[in-house]
């Protein structure tokens, strides 16, 4: 071997001998603050972490990280960069940065840190549903361009309401109107987010647009594209599937979308230039997250047109009292529609009594089959299945399972009914009251309705949609559509006429919102119907003293809102005040409800056993407190739940300003 052979060999033996040399904190910036994704409450701050000098290019604010926390490795989102930390011993290094994408943007993170507060959460639950998961393929794609697209005529629908013209032109100038929109009949709700969208377009910024469900998105984003704005249009919903989703994401995060249409986790979109959000139909619970911290998409853009300065649009054919309550405060202003423009577009409504001869008064069955001859009629039922409910034929009592006491049900095509919660088919029942052997229907569901207007109608096809099963569109030729409340079709054409059955099953749901959420479902079917002076008719079986359905005749939406406010103010329930729920096993709600630091004027309602489960009792406390003071409440809520979680103490479920009381 010759020599210089010999000194290379010796070389690599040294190379791979003598250990790495660790590349040296980041030469600007060496401290990373860094939210981690854990889910402990008395964790849920900043940490900081040393950003080393090949990691300094790529961790920037907003990018992903992984970092070593309590001996684990977990995700996390870099906050910022600083000069130096408060922590006074060494800080761990971050073991890599995933991706140089900043996908979490400063105006995002504190939207969520906001969030958190206001609903008793934590930062890292608020991340999960504002970042969707990466996807490492899409985010290699190459950026697109903005297409140059010039701003479309507007159809007049917003500047037709009054207020309307003025809201406009306030939001061109790129001003941040806030407004609550009460939709006119006859109008398609499309149209007037289309010229607001456009409006925000001709400022030079950006608009967020909010709906319940994705069919709602399929219809915006049509109608965007119909109005020449389709090209700078994305549409994010959680079922486009990761990488879709992913992709939509990213266009509006680096600016390739102008307008950004979705379901509600869409409220935290990365939209840049933010110039409008809205929300449509925001009384709809599908725009209340399930998920903890539980926000309402209203309340999340409400908080970030404040916190960005931005214009907001809250709209619906019917009015929530929280919507009522945005105007009464003066905080944002009420678009409505002239009551000649109402009349022009709404249908002919009519109430009739219920009658105990048959479940489809006369009325109702001459209006089906006068819109029969000209185009499809629509029955709106509370209820999905057959017979989804049955009771004693003689003292009328809820039938139950002799097992579980489950509710009883019977299903298309069965002979015998079965129970609900166990599934056990109830043989040879006998009720625990009467000791009576057959039962009756006081309810019946749309399956059953279908089969019943198949008979009255043997000529006409029936349509039904509800369930797994809720169709799109319904050709416009004579058919029988039907629905439950909002699996309604949209007619290619208009539906002739439109009968809302059982009104008072609904009405008789119980709950904060059952009037209001009655009246909504009712006011979005009779839109769909055509207007009274081309012989549209809505029929709704009921009492005709019920002030809900008088204030559906009245196409009065606004009204209505303002006393069920006025309601909610003398019964000191939301939005006039702020309220929580906590639940969770009995001992640790008892145990949690003295040791809450409350603000003044707090009133404590329980605990009461609700159910029991597995592990034993579960019970449930209300707190509310004036709305002034919600602030306050949130602070003592999410206090408690950080002291619970250092104690390692059960968790418990705090909801605040929940949809639904239980």
């Amino acid at each position: 071997m010759t020599e210089p052979e010999q000194l290379t060999l010796v070389r690599e033996h040294l190379r791979r001998s003598t250990p790495p040399v660790a590349p040296g904190p980041a030469a600007a910036q060496p401290v990373a603050r860094v939210l981690v994704d854990i889910p402990l409450a008395h964790l849920d701050r900043p940490f900081d972490y040393l950003v080393k000098a090949d990691q300094s290019d790529d961790a920037r604010p907003g990018a992903r990280v992984k970092v070593r926390f309590a001996g684990k490795e977990v995700d996390g989102f870099v906050l910022d960069r600083v000069d130096r930390s408060d922590h006074e011993g060494t800080l761990t290094p971050l073991r890599r940065v995933v991706s140089p994408e900043p996908v979490l943007t400063p105006e995002i993170a504190r939207l969520c840190r906001q969030v958190a507060e206001r609903y008793a959460g934590t930062t890292s639950d608020v991340l999960r549903l504002a970042v969707p998961k990466r996807h490492a393929r899409v985010e290699r794609e190459a950026a697109g361009e903005v297409a140059d697209v010039a701003a479309p005529a507007q159809s007049g629908a917003l500047a037709a309401l009054t207020g309307g013209a003025e809201y406009l032109r306030h939001l061109g100038d790129g001003g941040a109107p806030r407004a609550v929109w009460a939709a006119c009949p006859g109008v398609p709700w499309t149209d007037v987010l289309v010229d607001a969208a456009a409006a925000t377009l001709v400022g030079g910024r950006s608009a967020l647009l909010v709906v319940p469900d994705v069919r709602d998105v399929h219809r915006l984003v049509a109608a965007l594209a119909a109005s020449g704005l389709g090209e700078l249009t994305v549409g994010l919903t959680a079922d486009l599937g990761p990488a879709p989703r992913y992709r939509a994401f990213l266009g509006a995060l680096r600016g390739m979308a102008r307008i950004v249409v979705g379901t509600r986790a869409a409220v935290f979109a990365p939209v840049r230039r933010l110039g409008l959000v809205a929300v449509w139909d925001d009384g709809d619970d599908l725009l209340a997250e399930p998920r903890a911290p539980y926000p309402h998409a209203r309340e999340v853009l409400a908080l970030r047109a404040h916190l960005e300065q931005v214009a907001l649009l809250v709209g619906g054919y019917a009015r929530t009292a929280e919507g009522a309550a945005l105007v009464e405060s003066g905080w944002a202003q009420s678009l409505e529609p002239t009551r000649d423009a109402v009349r022009t577009g709404a249908p002919r409504i009519h109430v009739t009594g219920e009658t105990e001869v048959a479940r489809l008064p006369a009325q109702a069955f001459e209006a089906a089959r006068d819109g029969l001859k000209s185009g499809p009629v629509l029955v709106q039922v509370p209820r999905g299945g057959y017979l989804p409910a049955l009771a004693c034929v003689r003292c009328r009592l809820p039938a139950r399972c002799g097992h579980c006491h489950g509710p009883l049900a019977l299903g298309r095509g069965h002979r015998t009914a079965a129970c609900g919660w166990c599934g056990r088919a109830a043989v040879r029942w006998r009720c625990e009251n009467c000791e009576a052997d057959r039962f009756r229907a006081p309810v019946v569901g749309s399956q059953r309705t279908a089969e019943e207007l198949g008979r009255a109608f043997p000529a006409v096809p029936v349509v039904s949609s509800a369930g797994g099963r809720v169709k799109d569109t319904v050709p416009d030729r004579p058919a029988l559509v039907v629905s439950t409340p909002g699996a309604e079709p949209v007619a290619d054409g208009v539906y002739a006429a439109a009968l809302i059955l059982d009104s008072w099953l609904a009405l008789t749901r119980p709950g904060l919102r059952t009037p209001e959420e009655s009246l909504r479902r009712w006011f979005n079917a009779a839109a769909l119907v055509r207007p009274a002076e081309a012989g549209g008719r809505v029929v709704v079986v009921g009492d005709p003293g019920v002030p809900s359905l008088q204030a559906l005749v009245r196409w009065d939406p606004v009204g209505a809102a303002e006393r069920e406010l006025a309601d909610r103010a003398s019964a000191h329930l939301p939005p006039a005040a702020r309220l929580a729920v906590v639940s969770g096993p009995s001992d640790a709600v008892a145990g949690l409800l003295p040791s809450l630091e409350l603000p003044p004027g707090a009133e404590v309602l329980g605990p009461l056993p609700v159910e029991r489960d597995a592990d034993g009792e579960v019970s449930r406390a209300v707190v509310r407190v004036p709305r002034d003071r919600g602030a306050a409440l949130s602070v003592a809520l999410k206090h408690a739940q950080a002291t619970r979680s250092a104690h390692k103490q059960p968790h418990l479920r705090m909801q605040v300003d929940p949809v639904e009381l239980g």
